[in-house]
């Protein structure tokens, strides 16, 4: 192992992701295949590190994979217009604006139902009763399973 090849055990370590992770970005393509040691281990360097970093923020910011995937494509190729990336976030932003928006509304309906609870017995529960019957919501728009 030369000066610079280090395990999948110390990229896990150095980027606090864990071993499955980072096997499955390189299933997926989003990390290169790493090199391998006459006894077949992983082997990865500084550029790795960077890299996995790099995506993990991404994930730390929501950008779904794809987006990142194309993130990473645009990184390729540092001389070219920043227009592209800018469209990507300025996406994210948008669908992180629109889900505060339904937890907003979440939030209103729970607290709602909670008010309306008069701690009583489960039969005449509030809480109990709106989540069995939809219709009894105040705002419908917070509706849709996230299964």
């Amino acid at each position: 192992m030369a000066r610079n090849d280090f395990t999948i055990g110390w990229l896990a370590n150095q980027t606090n992701c864990k071993v499955q992770t980072i096997r499955y970005y390189e299933q997926i393509g989003l990390m290169p295949p790493p090199r391998r040691s006459e006894g077949n281990r992983r082997l990865y360097g500084p550029g790795d590190a960077d890299r996995l970093t790099f995506i993990r923020h991404g994930r730390g910011l929501g950008f779904p994979l794809d987006a990142i995937r194309d993130l990473l494509n645009l990184t390729d190729n540092p001389d070219q217009s920043c227009a592209t990336a800018d469209s990507i976030a300025k996406a994210q932003l948008g669908e992180i604006e629109t889900r505060i928006s339904r937890l907003q509304a979440l939030k209103i309906e729970l607290e709602y139902m909670i008010r309306q609870c008069q701690g009583g017995k489960i039969s005449h529960c509030r809480v109990i009763e709106v989540l069995a019957d939809h219709s009894l919501c105040r705002h419908q728009d917070h509706g849709g399973s996230s299964a």
